[in-house]
């Protein structure tokens, strides 16, 4: 383990063995509301609510970090309680073969989604309640019942799902050839029987995501969406950052256009 003190942040680099411990896991289940998963790591926000908890996280982290590298743990826990206003970055100090875990989704109707997996899982469930909390109905330790009754909520719901890789894991959804035409049921006209067109609408449904747009969303909810987001990620506004920045920012800047000309027509 690792912990870098910026201005800005507490960067914690680490092994998903000590992620998965359970003065971790306890710290990370608590904060699920303010927390942003990342590729291979976690962006924790402070909760005036949690300070004691963020405290004692601390204090425990400093140990163990004292204790993995043999100095003194008061100095830097010290060191370390001075930052406590800073968000904490859990990062995985390795890319490990992610472990595959299947999300079953089924939907009741086009208001109401059963998601589902197959044994408890709580980094998946921690990033989907922290994408999805504000709409779940009900829920266990291995499934939940979302309310996408709204055109924010499906929205909501589409970006949550467009994001597969959680830290370690690899998420595959896996859905019934009726899902679609329930869900989505503003595509009456096409026949979902047909594999061919399924695949169109899917299609469809992640050029929507592409742009934050609701399935369905007006001409005019597209175009405004696609003014903002393409003077967000225009490649010219970071022309001097690294190159591997810049062609991030060209790729969704292309990815944007694609999904703009693609639905304007058929919106």
């Amino acid at each position: 383990m690792d912990i870098v003190l910026r201005n800005n942040l507490i960067l914690i680099t680490t092994s998903f063995e000590t992620l998965n411990s359970e003065w971790m896991r306890e710290f990370l289940n608590k904060h699920t509301r303010g927390m942003l998963f990342l590729e291979k790591s976690v962006l924790v926000f402070r909760n005036e609510t949690l300070q004691e908890v963020r405290e004692n996280f601390i204090r425990k982290l400093s140990e163990h970090h004292a204790k993995t590298h043999d100095f003194n743990h008061e100095f830097f826990l010290r060191s370390m309680l001075k930052f406590g206003t800073q968000p904490i970055k859990i990062e995985l100090n390795k890319l490990e073969e992610p472990e595959v875990v299947q999300v079953h989704l089924y939907a009741y109707d086009k208001n109401t989604v059963l998601i589902s997996l197959d044994s408890p899982n709580e980094w998946v469930t921690n990033y989907l309640r922290s994408q999805l909390e504000v709409y779940v109905e009900r829920g266990t330790d291995i499934s939940m019942v979302i309310d996408v009754s709204d055109y924010k909520a499906k929205a909501r719901f589409d970006r949550a799902l467009n994001k597969r890789h959680i830290l370690h894991y690899q998420i595959q959804y896996t859905y019934d050839n009726h899902f679609m035409s329930k869900l989505y049921s503003d595509f009456a006209s096409y026949s979902f029987g047909n594999l061919a067109q399924e695949c169109e609408l899917d299609e469809k449904k992640q050029f929507y995501t592409i742009l934050e747009c609701p399935v369905g969303a007006s001409q005019d909810a597209l175009k405004k969406s696609y003014k903002k987001l393409t003077k967000v990620y225009h490649p010219d506004k970071i022309i001097h950052e690294a190159p591997h920045m810049v062609q991030h920012y060209t790729q969704k800047f292309q990815l944007l256009r694609e999904a703009y000309e693609a639905l304007r027509v058929v919106s």
